[in-house]
């Protein structure tokens, strides 16, 4: 007689131990760790948990619960990922279930609580479903959800998971996860000619039926327009070409002139594998490369120190392609979404559609689909922010970190509360594959470890093209509330030199870390500031919104008008954010436009790219943002970066304040004068001595990481302790 088999089991929950369940005599052989399981956990719940380990020894304390189905044919994770998971949950102090949380997409858990609903798309064909399948479906038709305890009951079944995920496969359900993240296929209409206008008479004769409908006409010569640019053709930018006609075109699909027919496509863009001529190296890059490839000799990670502009990207491609020649894969790390768009264009230019791209903005249904596309191997590069980290990859060969300073790759809540530049570094060691980390800025923690020689240290102190560095000026603005004609937040100075920039037709990025209109509101009779009630601090005023908003947990009210302690009518703000640097830009320059770039500002999963693109392609004369607009972004025509309040990022109560302050200047000082002529830096400020100025002014990271780690030495703060 076979001995009983035990499974332990990860389940998505903070529990300091995970649950051992026993494994049907039946289900034996299909069990393995990384495959998931439904379970029972507590009286009622039902949980999709992970096999982590199998064992035949019985748990000591409790009577273990059968395991109610095994879902995956194959696992879902790779060997290392579980190795990650436990490193994970033991250095950042946290539960595997934590982990689990935050790696496997939702589209991969389901509970007893799920609730279930019809596909929007679904044109009622039943002849594909099975019988139970119709019955869940059917139901659906009557009832607008049902959960996974309903479906047990109508079917009489206890196992109904294979019959749910079928039902999803066939695109007949939804989960209520993927209703929360506004999942819906990404389609395209395509337009084709109609099947009797195939012959060059019966065209003719079209042409001459719309001689007397003039919007019909422009649209069918637009149609065969462009037809010569591409295999297809698709409805919207056939309506963007002739002026969104809407009527015009869906009265000629009616008469059968076009026929339309929806497509689901690819929610990534695929550019084919076209590569674009082979990159050309000054010799500074050259050098670097074979620098980078030495110390891979005997380190496993090499910080690359190179200035903004010095063409860091390139020998990031260089080496990308070197392992796809190999056919390892490669994790390429970014700290901001926004930064994701435009460097994806870049690389595909290079690398075709063997790119992959993961961020949080994805919903529920697109993190499976990139999920199963990398465990298998589909994807060859993943360009993501620091959830890229916890995808499975079959064969690592190298992980780019770039910007690699950012406070971005640090996870605050929930937990695992992981620094993904860290746990990237470990992640390639399970592999083995080497790590480089890049920045113009470096952290003092990762230049503290190349200078003792645990990384391999490789510099690059010249722009690409032998660019000059942008010319970096102080404007004291302590005496500006007596001097300052303009009647804003920026120095005569700045203003002027913002008209000069612009009279030449370049763009101007003013850089001002706080968004919203003011920080505060103040009553100007007692002093009483507006707090939130569950973070009690100070809430930020958005005029646009007419809202206080709490910047930590988005509580909001309407704007005060009469003091709530006084009673006085005299609210005034305090400050000033984006916004308000918005509004006054308006006031001096109306004849310009002008976007901001922060959290507020962004719309939807491709706000971001939508700005960016807009920007780049000279749409924007002025972009105002928050330290969005400081990463490693690639503009043209900037030829004037302004930062405003410099005194904020200095004087903060954080022991790594210089450091921010320091990285936060001198990255967006680098987006000024990246092509053609010098860029300039404007920097106002009340205290012009403080030292981290003059490093900035000078671009002297040495210097300043020097002066740096004396005073961490003084104090005693990391890099120098834990």
């Amino acid at each position: 007689m076979q001995a009983p088999v035990f499974a332990e089991v990860v389940l998505p929950l903070a529990l300091r131990k995970n649950y051992t369940y026993r494994i049907p005599a039946d289900w034996a052989d299909q069990a393995a760790p990384g495959k998931r399981v439904v379970v029972q956990f507590g009286r009622k719940k039902i949980y999709t948990g992970l096999i982590w380990s199998l064992t035949t020894a019985a748990p000591d304390g409790y009577s273990p619960k059968d395991i109610e189905q095994i879902i995956d044919e194959e696992p879902i994770i790779v060997p290392q990922q579980r190795k990650l998971w436990t490193w994970t949950a033991d250095y950042y102090l946290c539960q595997l279930g934590d982990v689990m949380n935050a790696a496997l997409p939702a589209g991969l858990k389901m509970e007893s609580e799920t609730r279930i609903t019809l596909h929007p798309f679904f044109d009622n064909h039943y002849e594909s479903l099975s019988d139970d399948e119709y019955m869940v479906a059917e139901a659906l038709s009557v009832q607008h959800e049902l959960r996974i305890k309903d479906i047990q009951d109508l079917l009489g079944k206890k196992t109904v998971y294979p019959i749910i995920r079928s039902l999803l496969d066939q695109q007949v359900i939804f989960l209520q996860e993927e209703l929360q993240a506004g999942y819906k296929p990404k389609t395209e209409t395509y337009l084709t000619l109609g099947s009797e206008y195939a012959s060059d008479e019966a065209r003719q004769q079209l042409f001459a039926d719309l001689d007397r409908a003039p919007k019909q006409m422009d649209i069918l010569l637009n149609f065969f327009h462009l037809q010569t640019l591409g295999p297809k053709v698709s409805k919207s930018e056939l309506l963007a070409a002739t002026g969104k006609n809407y009527s015009a075109l869906n009265r000629m699909i009616e008469k059968g002139i076009f026929t339309a027919k929806e497509e689901e496509v690819s929610r990534l863009q695929d550019d084919g594998e076209v590569k674009a001529p082979d990159i050309s190296f000054s010799p500074a890059q050259q050098k670097a490369i074979e620098q980078i490839k030495t110390h891979w000799e005997e380190k496993e990670v090499v910080l690359l120190h190179g200035v903004t502009s010095s063409g860091k990207t390139e020998i990031y491609a260089h080496l990308i392609q070197e392992q796809l020649d190999k056919g390892k894969q490669v994790l390429y790390l970014l700290p901001e979404i926004a930064l994701t768009g435009q460097m994806i264009q870049r690389l595909r230019k290079l690398f075709g559609s063997t790119i992959g791209v993961y961020h949080s903005r994805f919903n529920a249904a697109e993190r499976v689909e990139v999920w199963h596309k990398m465990y298998k191997g589909e994807y060859k590069v993943m360009v993501g922010a620091r959830s890229a980290l916890l995808l499975p990859y079959p064969d690592l060969g190298l992980v780019i970190v770039d910007e690699e300073h950012d406070r971005s790759y640090k996870q605050f809540d929930p937990a695992p509360r992981y620094n993904a530049r860290d746990t990237a570094i470990l992640l390639a060691s399970l592999y083995p594959a080497k790590v480089l980390l890049g920045s113009a800025t470096p952290s003092v923690e990762s230049y503290y470890n190349a200078t003792k020689g645990k990384y391999g240290l490789v510099t690059l102190k010249e722009r690409y093209g032998n660019l000059q560095l942008p010319e970096v000026k102080l404007l004291d603005v302590s005496k500006s509330a007596r001097v300052n004609n303009t009647g804003t937040h920026l120095s005569e100075h700045l203003v002027e030199a913002l008209r000069q920039v612009l009279a030449d037709n370049n763009q101007a990025i003013l850089f001002r870390n706080r968004r919203g209109y003011a920080p505060m509101l103040i009553c100007g009779t007692c002093g009483h500031i507006p707090q939130c009630q569950q973070c009690d601090v100070s809430l930020t005023y958005h005029k646009h919104t007419d809202q206080l908003k709490c910047h930590y947990c988005g509580y909001k009210i309407k704007t005060v008008v009469e003091c709530p302690a006084c009673g006085a009518h005299h609210m005034r703000v305090m400050g000033f954010g984006t916004e308000k640097i918005e509004d006054e830009l308006k006031l001096l320059f109306d004849d310009l436009t002008i976007q901001r770039l922060d959290l507020d500002a962004v719309k939807g999963k491709h706000g971001h790219q939508e700005i960016i693109n807009r920007f780049a392609t000279g749409k924007i004369d002025v972009l105002v943002g928050t330290q969005m607009v400081t990463k490693g972004l690639d503009f043209e025509k900037v030829a004037l970066v302004g930062i405003l309040n410099a005194d904020q990022l200095l004087f903060y109560p954080d022991f790594r304040s210089n450091e921010r302050a320091f990285q936060l200047m001198v990255q967006v000082s680098g987006r000024s004068g990246r092509k053609h002529k010098r860029g300039q830096v404007l920097i106002q400020a009340r205290n012009l001595s403080h030292p981290v100025l003059y490093f900035v002014i000078n671009n002297d990271y040495e210097g300043f990481f020097e002066r740096e780690m004396a005073e961490r030495h003084k104090f005693v703060y990391p890099p120098l302790i834990r």
